[in-house]
């Protein structure tokens, strides 16, 4: 290994060198996978839903995304608490990633076999529980790393960021060629990103192992980590929204096909991947209070912004804006969770981020469905970007208050004679 102060440290209590920056890359590629291979599906989601017998509208495609999600809520926390448990993240990671690619090729052989869309609806449900477990605990072994939260969460976020735009603009070329192509190609990313999970060398920061019954107690008994929950919840509705009704709004008002359906949400991925590690550093210096209170009022105002353009071009740079936006709030907010969070809770802390996170999304495809359906899209655009507004304006002074305390001192929120005040 070679010398410096960023290459190789020794892990909190632990002899055996690791190489951060190596370990930071790798994980972010892993969890970079795990996105690409999900947003594969979205640009011709109505495709897709089609051809495994779902037929092509948006109540459909609705319900195929929020199976999938719903698993999501049910299990990202299971695998935090089992990780945390057992002391090991990657293994769990792989063998997730693994099970999505088994779900993936399941749906693609489900018109094969004669699967009718209710065992397609299983499917999706049981393929979401393994892969959440992938994404969840990469990004929490990227937590696990020194170098400021801040910094290992932007490496997260440009990682998410870069997988949706590449997954928008991939997904939406492969539906158009064949709407089952998009599975066989998330089923091979994340087999790939099992196997590269396999090859990290992992070092959790030392702190007392814990059964996953008390993981999740102890975290129930964090009251103070409902305030960042509360954003994440927001932030995902939002892009739940854009994942299923962006599309449909882009592609029946624009008239673009899938892959123009995914150049379009790539003109928010792309600048929101960009930016996400260099604000996730500017929240290390600056605090987390602005990026989320600022950001989140102006993401919100973005968002209606997209719905209310007049032609196609200023609704795609208003989606550019909306990703430049979302990338200052993303990485402060889940940086917030590791501030505040024990290490022996870490990754159930995380977990449960990423359960309100896709609580997020599944209000996203409900909401917007719905409204969409009942009211029409700028009904639905408005009704989601002033509930970003909404969140930022209510929460604010929340927000001030922990990323105004010594957040970074584990004694600051000690166990169990834990600060419970608000």
């Amino acid at each position: 290994m070679g010398s410096g102060n960023d290459a190789d440290i020794c892990a909190e209590g632990e002899s055996h060198p690791v190489t951060r920056r190596g370990t930071r890359i790798r994980l972010a590629v892993g969890v970079w996978g795990v996105l690409v291979s999900q947003v594969f599906l979205y640009p011709g989601v109505e495709d897709i839903v089609g051809a495994l017998g779902g037929g092509g509208t948006i109540r459909a495609g609705m319900w195929f995304l929020v199976a999938e999600f719903a698993a999501f809520v049910a299990f990202a926390s299971v695998w935090g608490a089992a990780s945390d448990a057992v002391g090991r993240r990657m293994p769990l990671a792989a063998a997730g990633a693994l099970g999505g690619a088994a779900g993936y090729l399941v749906l693609a052989a489900a018109p094969t076999i004669g699967l009718p869309f209710a065992g397609v609806l299983v499917v999706r449900l049981l393929g979401g529980a393994a892969t959440i477990g992938a994404f969840s605990l990469a990004i929490t072994a990227l937590a696990d790393l020194a170098g400021g939260n801040g910094r290992n969460m932007g490496a997260a976020g440009i990682a998410i960021g870069l997988g949706a735009a590449l997954g928008s603009v991939v997904g939406g070329r492969l539906a158009d060629a064949d709407p089952l192509y998009p599975l066989y190609a998330a089923a091979a990313t994340l087999v790939a990103v099992a196997v590269l999970f396999a090859t990290v060398s992992e070092e959790l920061p030392s702190g007392e192992r814990l059964r996953v019954a008390d993981v999740l107690g102890r975290l129930r008994r964090r009251p103070v980590l409902a305030v960042p929950y509360a954003f994440g919840f927001i932030d995902r509705m939002t892009a739940g929204f854009f994942a299923l009704v962006g599309v449909y709004y882009f592609r029946e008002s624009f008239g673009l096909d899938a892959a123009g359906a995914g150049l379009a949400l790539a003109a928010f991925f792309v600048p929101f991947a960009l930016l996400q590690y260099p604000a996730g550093v500017l929240s290390d210096r600056v605090g987390r209070a602005v990026p989320v209170i600022v950001g989140s009022i102006c993401y919100g105002l973005g968002i209606v912004a997209v719905g209310v353009a007049p032609v196609l071009w200023v609704a795609i740079a208003a989606m550019v804006a909306v990703g430049a936006l979302g990338a200052l709030v993303a990485p402060a907010t889940m940086a917030l969770v590791t501030d505040v969070a024990s290490v022996e809770t870490r990754g159930a802390a995380l977990g449960g981020f990423n359960v309100f996170g896709s609580l997020g999304f599944l209000a996203g495809f409900l909401l917007g469905g719905t409204t969409t359906s009942t009211a029409g899209y700028l009904a639905a655009f408005l009704v989601v970007g002033l509930s970003e507004v909404a969140i930022a304006t209510v929460a604010a002074r929340a927000v001030w208050r922990i990323s105004g305390s010594d957040s970074d001192s584990e004694s600051d929120y000690s166990w169990p004679e834990t600060r419970t005040g608000s």
